[in-house]
């Protein structure tokens, strides 16, 4: 038989709360744990996708701002000829700004780090390289300056870095997608846990459940309240793990600028860019920890509310 509600029995329910869902429990405490640790990787994650993403645009912001003519020796061709009637070709098309001429000893400079500086290469048919700066918001006309350099000859080719350009997005936009990936399966790793947790207690205050429905409280009312205990130790546990995931790139910055004159330091700027983590980067992993709350609220209430259904 149900005992109609009355503002006693409604003070009775509240103050059953705290025993219905204790707060402090060992099983809590582990809870907060695993989604507090779910939501660190989760985050890490989350802030590598962010700077491969901010890297990557660094990199094509760089690239299509410049071109590139290569003039190579050929049998019976005067280079310098060549490369000055390809510099020239360079300054005559509209929308270049800047055009830069290597010498013979700044090309075999850029071989250094391949060949080492030991290796004598004053006999090798080495390429002379022109760096061309485009003007801002502005595209070159590269079909015309195609056709200058092959009116010159053979020797000189232009590379806009399209090729380039296209298999670095297509490289960042797969590690994105896996960085998402490994986001989407923590979360449901933790949602798994939290339903876990849900299920096993509403099992252990199975009396008090019935207690409660005995005296006015429906389905929806203990959803709720065992809804709004887990929506705290997830809020608990995102916080947590939010904030370790933010120190570590905070640490990793001001690591990044200590040693940046080492080669480590250069490998990872390389593929990271700066590492400065910035405000987007901190609102991401916010991001991530509200959305761990969220979702263990609502899986808490979804497990209780289909658990109340096979015990009625």
């Amino acid at each position: 038989m149900t005992v109609p509600r009355t503002a006693a029995g409604e003070a009775t329910l509240f103050r059953r709360q705290s025993s219905l869902v204790p707060q402090r429990s060992i099983a809590g405490r582990s809870l907060v744990m695993v989604i507090a640790i779910m939501t660190f990787l989760a985050c890490l994650a989350a802030g590598a996708a962010h700077l491969v993403a901010g890297a990557v645009n660094d990199w094509t912001s760089s690239i299509q701002s410049e071109m590139t003519i290569e003039v190579r020796p050929m049998p019976g061709r005067d280079i310098e000829s060549d490369v000055a009637a390809a510099a020239e070709a360079a300054r005559k098309t509209t929308g270049i700004s800047g055009v830069k001429v290597y010498t013979r000893a700044e090309s075999e400079a850029l071989l250094q780090p391949w060949v080492g500086t030991g290796l004598d290469v004053t006999d090798l048919p080495i390429p002379r390289m022109i760096t061309l700066s485009q003007e801002p918001k502005a595209r070159p006309d590269t079909a015309d300056l195609s056709r200058r350099l092959a009116a010159i000859g053979p020797a000189a080719s232009l590379d806009d870095h399209r090729a380039f350009i296209s298999r670095l997005s297509t490289m960042a936009n797969a590690l994105i997608v896996v960085a998402v990936g490994i986001v989407a399966l923590v979360l449901a790793a933790s949602a798994l846990a939290v339903g876990f947790a849900t299920r096993s207690a509403v099992a252990l205050n199975h009396e008090v459940v019935e207690v409660l429905h005995l005296v006015g409280a429906d389905d929806n009312f203990v959803a709720r309240e065992f809804q709004r205990r887990f929506f705290a130790l997830g809020i608990e546990g995102g916080a947590l793990g939010a904030a370790a995931a933010a120190i570590c790139y905070f640490i990793a910055g001001i690591l990044s600028t200590k040693f940046a004159s080492s080669a480590a330091a250069d490998q990872m700027e390389a593929v990271f860019g700066s590492f400065q983590f910035g405000a987007l980067g901190y609102a991401i992993i916010a991001m991530v920890a509200m959305t761990v709350a969220y979702s263990t609220s609502v899986v808490s209430r979804m497990t209780v509310k289909r658990r109340l259904r096979t015990m009625a």
